[in-house]
């Protein structure tokens, strides 16, 4: 019998990895992991601060006006401008044309027919009435901040 002298043991498991420091892979996932966190945060940070600044544009905008049917002709001056950056032309549009480009995706009528149709000759009137206008402030500037996002 060959091997008979020799002294036999049982075979043992090896010692486990140790859970750290981690394998070179695992850097690899957290840095991508890290950097796709911080690209997201950037970019919320970012779209919060566009979207302050607009309002912001908006507030100061209208505040300046001193008449309600001043701030009518303010509203609509920022809304035409932000048009521009949506759809060319668009801040040529008049009437309904125009009021149906506003409400355009919001799956409201805002302006077709709710407050927003202060839009089609309230800064011609000569009096407007101060509820009303700020009724259309309200819907003007969220439609105003939604367009300002959009690149």
């Amino acid at each position: 019998m060959i091997g008979a002298g020799l002294p036999l043991r049982d075979v043992h498991e090896p010692v486990a990895p140790p859970w750290w420091p981690p394998a070179p892979g695992w850097w690899i996932v957290a840095g991508v992991v890290a950097l796709l966190l911080l690209a997201w945060g950037a970019w919320r940070w970012r779209k919060a601060r566009r979207r302050r600044l607009a309002g912001r544009l908006f507030d100061q905008t209208v505040d300046a006006a001193q008449t309600p049917a001043a701030q009518v002709a303010a509203i609509s001056a920022l809304l035409r401008r932000a048009a521009r950056r949506i759809e060319p032309g668009a801040d040529v549009l008049q009437g309904e044309d125009w009021l149906a480009l506003l409400d355009r995706g919001t799956g409201q009528d805002h302006f077709s027919s709710g407050p927003g149709a202060l839009l089609r000759d309230g800064a011609f009137r000569p009096e407007v009435d101060a509820r009303a206008a700020e009724d259309l402030r309200e819907v003007a500037r969220a439609r105003f901040i939604d367009w300002m996002q959009r690149p």
